[in-house]
């Protein structure tokens, strides 16, 4: 079994900068990419950013510019969003796409979600 734990949500002013933190465990073969999603009240879950088990990265166009995924050796993903804007309100979601063996197919598993709320 697999499991996400998120950290790093919670108020920030506008403008500031926050820095979420996902960390994946279980049984994990290999890793495909891991990345971020968010969902505000009323709107469907949408891509903030990914990276992939090569490191290549991609951002949405709403955050490029102000955002930064990371990954550790491990199974660690790290997004860095700077200059925040109260439209950046929203639960945001851990991703992971991982293989549990060598040859099994690519599970995906969603994180519990960490709430960010942007005030003006």
């Amino acid at each position: 079994q697999v499991q996400l734990v998120e950290s790093g949500g919670g108020s920030v002013q506008a403008g500031g900068s926050l820095e979420l933190s996902c960390t994946a465990s279980g049984s994990i073969y290999s890793i495909v990419a891991m990345g971020w999603y968010r969902q505000a009240p009323g709107n469907s879950r949408e891509l903030v950013a990914t990276i992939a088990r090569d490191g290549r990265t991609q951002y949405t166009h709403f955050v490029k510019g102000r955002c930064t995924i990371s990954r550790d050796a491990g199974y660690t993903v790290n997004l860095r969003l700077n200059n925040l804007k109260t439209e950046d309100t929203a639960t945001y979601y851990c991703h992971l796409e991982y293989k549990s063996t060598r040859h099994s197919p690519e599970w995906q598993k969603w994180g519990p979600g960490t709430l960010v709320t942007v005030s003006s």
